[in-house]
């Protein structure tokens, strides 16, 4: 045999080369190694592209939109719910301005859908069921645009929705014990009975009663950081509008 090395023709058969002192079996797992990671990768970074392809095809479809007043009706609503944005984010929880938004008002209908769709599961689920609701609407939302209609902007919005409804909530939660925010009828916490202020409800009968405030403080924080994802998702996505309609002219 030769020397895959060097190429010394081996007088006898040994576990080295004669000459360089190559290791046969060394050297044999050595190219199994290799020859494993390049079929590896070569299967590998197929599927790797795949789901990239998938992810940015699925969250980053643009529409060449070719209408100028459609691209700038988008505009002018992207700016309005940047500024509202704004507003949102940086008053304080305390000052319950989501809750006396008009978004409030359009996340009502679904929070107390929410109650009659879970109630029969359980009356903790059907307290936990208002906020469950005014959560799931702009999901569905977001997967219907996401699939079915292929607006990956009106997809942001719906994302944007999303966690605005956590700002929404988070007053509500914050008042599980202090109990002073008005309800519908009027009512407070206060002077209802046990179980129609759905977080005091929810917090006490899991023993988290304690854990309001930091509950209601994390949702706050976390229906920012969502409403600021969908708007840089939604200024990217129509910025791949404008540079579609530009290349089309």
């Amino acid at each position: 045999m030769n020397c895959p090395k060097c190429g010394f023709e081996q007088a006898l058969e040994g576990p080295e080369c004669q000459k360089c002192g190559l290791i046969f079996s060394k050297y044999i797992k050595i190219l199994e190694k290799k020859t494993k990671s390049t079929v590896y990768n070569t299967v590998a970074a197929p599927k790797i592209n795949e789901h990239q392809e998938f992810i940015k095809h699925l969250f980053f479809h643009v529409n060449a939109e070719t209408n100028p007043l459609i691209l700038a009706g988008r505009c002018l609503v992207f700016i309005i719910i940047l500024m509202w944005s704004f507003k949102f984010i940086l008053t304080p929880m305390k000052s319950q301005y989501a809750m006396e938004s008009f978004w409030h008002l359009v996340n009502l209908p679904f929070h107390e859908a929410g109650h009659l769709i879970f109630r029969p599961f359980g009356r903790l689920m059907t307290s936990l069921g208002g906020s469950l609701g005014q959560l799931l609407m702009p999901l569905v939302c977001l997967v219907v645009f996401l699939i079915k209609t292929r607006d990956t902007f009106a997809a942001a919005f719906a994302l944007w929705w999303f966690g605005e409804n956590f700002l929404d909530l988070a007053p509500y939660i914050n008042d599980a014990r202090s109990l002073t925010l008005p309800l519908l009828g009027g009512n407070t916490g206060r002077t209802s009975p046990y179980g129609f202020h759905d977080w005091e409800f929810i917090l006490k009968e899991t023993g988290w009663i304690k854990h309001d405030h930091a509950l209601a403080h994390f949702t706050h924080t976390l229906g920012c950081i969502l409403m600021i994802f969908a708007l840089v998702w939604a200024g990217y996505i129509l910025y791949k509008q404008y540079r579609y309609k530009n290349a089309s002219d």
